[in-house]
C-alpha cells in the first residue's frame, strides 16, 4: 500500500508494514476511530492495577480537557486497550498517541509495543458494532461475567 513504509523485523523472510495513521484532508473533523494499543509485553497484567490505571485514565481525561482528542470510551484489558477516538483537524493521530503513550510509559513504567492499530468508523451502525466490541472484551476475555462488571472504563461525562 502507499500509504506504509517497511518496518525492521528480526526475521530476515519477513517484513512488517508500519501505518502512517495520517487522516486524508477529505476526512471531516470528528470522524470516530476504533484503536488498539498493545502493550510490548502480551500476556501480563500491565494496565488493570489500581496505580497504572489511575495514570492511563488520568492521562485520557487531561488530553481531552486539552482538546488533543475527544474519547467516547476507553477500556483497559490487562495487555491493551481499546477506544473509540475523534482527533481535531489540527492534531495528528499518530502524534497524539504517541505522546499520550510516552507520558504513560514515563508515569506508569508501562512498555508499549511500538505503533497502534486504527480503524475509521463510517457509519453509526459501526460505532455500535464497536462500542459492543470494546465492551464485551473482559467478557470473551473470560475476566467478568457480564461487560458493566468491567472496572477498568473510562467513559465520557463519566460511569
Amino acid at each position: 500500500m502507499p500509504d506504509e513504509e517497511p518496518m525492521a523485523s528480526h526475521d530476515p523472510l519477513r517484513m512488517r508494514r508500519r501505518l502512517r495513521h495520517e487522516v486524508p484532508a477529505w476526512v471531516e473533523e470528528g470522524a470516530r476511530y476504533f484503536i488498539t494499543v498493545c502493550c510490548a509485553q502480551r500476556g501480563i497484567n500491565q494496565l488493570c492495577q489500581d496505580d497504572v490505571f489511575a495514570v492511563w485514565s488520568g492521562a485520557i481525561g487531561h488530553y481531552v480537557n486539552a482538546g488533543r482528542w475527544w474519547v467516547d470510551v476507553a477500556l483497559a484489558m490487562p495487555d491493551h486497550w481499546h477506544a473509540l477516538i475523534a482527533f481535531p483537524r489540527f492534531e495528528r493521530m499518530a502524534a497524539v498517541v504517541g505522546d499520550w503513550k510516552h507520558y504513560v510509559a514515563r508515569q506508569a513504567g508501562v512498555k508499549w509495543q511500538e505503533g497502534f492499530f486504527d480503524h475509521r468508523l463510517r457509519t453509526n451502525e459501526s460505532g455500535d458494532e464497536k462500542w459492543a466490541y470494546i465492551a464485551e472484551n473482559p467478557v470473551r476475555g473470560g475476566l467478568c461475567a457480564k461487560a458493566e462488571d468491567w472496572p477498568w472504563v473510562w467513559l465520557a461525562g463519566g460511569r
